[in-house]
């Protein structure tokens, strides 16, 4: 009888085992399958994101990584110049060799300067894929350009800047060389060496040497003694004898004379970079600055693209706007404090020019 019990105990064990046996290889085969998907997922993600159908994410992707020369290797890496090219520009003829448009010219007579209090207000931006913060500035003319005090050697950082001129607000401001002073390799730009031009107080500050005063500067952002902003591309002739005391390079510009823009002056699209940290800075027909800062690169905000922030500026009534430099660079400075998130990892980046409110 126990022998019976004891085979009975037996088999019953033998059975759990093999049950026990198969589901384990069952969860082997699941986890193996994951695997797999996953590999095959990562894999292939390149080809269906360069290679496949979806023409606006393949846009926005390859807008978005070359944008900054950090990131230039995730389109590099799998096409050609010559592809990249045909995404960022398909929706031009001749896939961006289309024939130049001529822009606007700018119209300082629709904004009204004078008669402003001297308020600022700092108000929060949203939108469906990012945040950002405006300044607000009613009397223009407290707007200046200011600069690294180690100009041509390495920048400063915004707050930096701002408290160099005993500034109340401040933003990054335009462009600087990859390359550092002396140096052949790239990425390694500390803010030394700005692109375009630099005014303040009414003198060329930057470049010094083999100045060509009658090249136009793309992307200007300029403000004139009385506090008009000029925008558009201009040479260092026409912004000087303008009346311009300010200016600083980088575009596109965005808004002109009300018209949202959409080509540049070669006549391609200008919304090609897709979504980043941005900056940029606008005006009102009242002649209130608005200066744009928006976050990105952190989490599931990748920031915004320069159509976003078109919206964003006419929605707040600018009449003329133009694009700074973003990124790793976008930072709004305000009283005492660095208020938005910037993207670098470091936290402020050092750079050569800042739009500032004294």
């Amino acid at each position: 009888m126990k022998n019976g019990i004891s085979n009975e105990s037996n088999l019953r064990r033998n059975r759990n085992n093999k049950k026990g046996v198969k589901k384990t290889k069952r969860f082997k085969l699941l986890i193996y399958f994951i695997i797999f998907q996953l590999v095959f997922s990562i894999a292939t993600a390149p080809l269906i994101v360069f290679y496949g159908p979806f023409a606006t994410l393949k846009k926005t992707i390859v807008g978005t990584a070359m944008s900054t020369f950090k990131s230039q290797y995730i389109a590099t890496l799998f096409l050609s110049k010559k592809q990249i090219n045909d995404i960022l520009y398909s929706d031009d003829s001749s896939n961006g060799n289309a024939s130049p448009i001529t822009s606007l010219e700018e119209d300082l007579k629709k904004i009204k300067i004078g008669g402003h209090d001297s308020s600022i207000e700092l108000e929060k931006v949203d939108g469906r894929k990012f945040t950002g913060l405006m300044l607000v500035v009613h009397d223009p003319t407290r707007v200046k350009i200011g600069y690294s005090s180690k100009l041509g050697t390495v920048g400063e950082k915004t707050s930096q800047i701002a408290k160099n001129n005993n500034a109340i607000g401040a933003i990054n401001g335009g462009g600087f060389q990859d390359k550092g002073k002396n140096s052949t390799a790239t990425w390694t730009g500390t803010g030394a060496l700005p692109t375009g031009i630099i005014i303040s107080g009414g003198k060329l500050i930057y470049p010094k040497e083999d100045v060509n005063y009658n090249q136009k500067m793309i992307g200007v952002a300029g403000i004139t003694k009385d506090g008009h902003l000029v925008v558009g591309d201009h040479s260092v002739n026409e912004l000087l004898k303008n009346g311009v005391k300010e200016a600083i390079c980088f575009g596109p510009t965005l808004i002109l004379n009300g018209t949202v823009q959409t080509r540049d002056s070669n006549g391609r699209a200008i919304d090609t970079q897709g979504a980043n940290p941005r900056t940029a800075i606008g005006q009102r027909a009242d002649g209130s600055i608005l200066l744009l800062t928006i976050d990105g690169r952190q989490g599931l905000q990748m920031g915004a693209t320069i159509s976003d922030v078109q919206r964003v500026m006419k929605d707040q009534g600018a009449l003329n706007a133009v694009n700074l430099d973003g990124g790793a660079s976008t930072t709004l400075y305000y009283n005492g404090s660095v208020q938005n998130n910037p993207s670098d990892k470091f936290g402020e980046r050092p750079i050569p020019t800042a739009i500032y409110v004294k």
